[in-house]
C-alpha cells in the first residue's frame, strides 16, 4: 500500500499566523469550506481518504499543526488556544470565514478551542476519538495506563527517542488500534520520518506539555456551551461512547456514533465507513441528524 497522501490537485502554501508560527496548508475542491485538523503521530496527509471524498463538493483546507510536518517549529505556543488562532489565520488567509470543522486526536482540542473562540464561524463540528483536557472524565482518563505518553516529554525523553522514533510510535499505534495491521507499514514509515525531522520530537512532545494549560483554558471555555451541531465519533475499541459523553459537557447538540471494530486510527482502520458518517453529517440538515 502507498503511504497516505492528499490529492495531487491540491494547492499548497505557507501562511503566517499572528500567533508566531508559519502554517503549511494544502487545499482543493469547490463548495462550502471544511477545515480538517489532524492529530499526533500523524500529519495532514492522514486525512487523505476524507479529503478525496469531500473535495467533490466542498473546499477542503488541510493544515499541518505548528511543530508538525511542514509547519514551523517555534519554541512555544503549543497550547490549543494559541493553535486555534493558527487555524483561524489559515481560514481567513485563504479567503474563507465560516467553515465546517473536522478533527481527530489532539486536533479535537484545537477544534474545541476554535469553536469556543469563534462560535459563529463554525457551521458544524466533528470530533474523532480523543478526550478534551479538563472536560468531563479527564482526570479519570489520565489514570489509564494507555495514555502514558501524555506525560512522556522533556529533554530526557527526547534523548531516549532520538533515532528510535519508530519504536516509540509503534507503541502508540499498537496500543490504540483495533486492527494490528493498521496503520500499515507504509503509513508508519512515512509518519515516523515526519517526526524524525530535526526538532520535531521536541515540538511533538510540546503538544502534551501544554495539556495542563489546555485544561485550564477549556474549563473556562466550557462555561459557555457550543450551540452548533456536533458529531462525536468514537472507535469501539478506543473511546467509543465516551466521545459523545465528553462532548455533551461542552455542547448542546451532540450526535453520537461508534465505529464498530475500530480503534483510534479511524482513517486507517475504517476509512470508508468513517468518511460516510462524516459526509452524512456535514451534508445533512442543520441539526446534523
Amino acid at each position: 500500500m502507498p503511504r497516505p497522501s492528499l490529492p495531487t490537485s491540491f494547492e499548497a502554501k505557507t501562511i503566517h499566523s499572528p500567533a508566531n508560527a508559519d502554517i503549511f496548508v494544502r487545499w482543493g475542491g469547490s463548495g462550502p469550506a471544511v477545515l480538517l485538523i489532524h492529530g499526533y503521530a500523524e500529519n495532514s496527509d492522514s486525512w487523505a481518504p476524507l479529503a478525496a471524498d469531500l473535495m467533490k463538493d466542498h473546499t477542503v483546507l488541510v493544515p499541518d499543526l505548528r511543530g508538525i510536518g511542514r509547519s514551523s517549529k517555534p519554541a512555544d505556543g503549543y497550547d490549543k488556544k494559541t493553535q486555534a488562532k493558527d487555524m483561524r489565520a489559515v481560514v481567513t488567509s485563504l479567503g474563507y470565514d465560516k467553515t465546517f470543522v473536522v478533527a481527530h486526536d489532539i486536533g479535537n482540542t484545537v477544534a474545541y478551542a476554535y469553536a469556543a473562540i469563534y462560535p459563529d464561524k463554525v457551521e458544524k463540528l466533528v470530533v474523532l476519538d480523543a478526550p478534551i483536557p479538563g472536560i468531563g472524565p479527564w482526570n479519570a482518563i489520565l489514570l489509564y495506563p494507555a495514555v502514558w505518553h501524555f506525560n512522556f516529554h522533556g529533554p530526557d525523553a527526547e534523548r531516549l527517542v532520538a533515532g528510535r522514533e519508530r519504536i516509540y510510535f509503534d507503541r502508540i499505534w499498537n496500543d490504540f488500534t483495533g486492527d494490528p495491521g493498521q496503520p500499515d507499514e507504509a503509513t508508519r514509515t512515512f509518519f515516523t520520518a515526519t517526526y524524525a525531522q530535526p526538532g520535531e520530537m521536541r515540538t511533538g512532545f510540546a503538544q502534551f506539555t501544554a495539556f495542563s494549560q489546555d485544561a485550564t483554558n477549556n474549563r473556562i471555555f466550557a462555561q459557555t456551551k457550543l450551540t452548533m451541531p456536533v458529531l462525536a465519533v468514537g472507535g469501539e475499541k478506543s473511546f467509543g461512547h465516551l466521545q459523545a459523553e465528553i462532548m455533551r459537557h461542552v455542547a448542546t447538540t451532540v450526535q453520537e456514533e461508534v465505529v464498530a471494530g475500530s480503534g483510534h486510527w479511524l482513517m486507517e482502520e475504517k476509512p470508508e465507513y468513517t468518511v460516510a458518517l462524516i459526509r452524512k453529517f456535514l451534508t445533512g440538515p442543520a441539526g446534523g441528524d
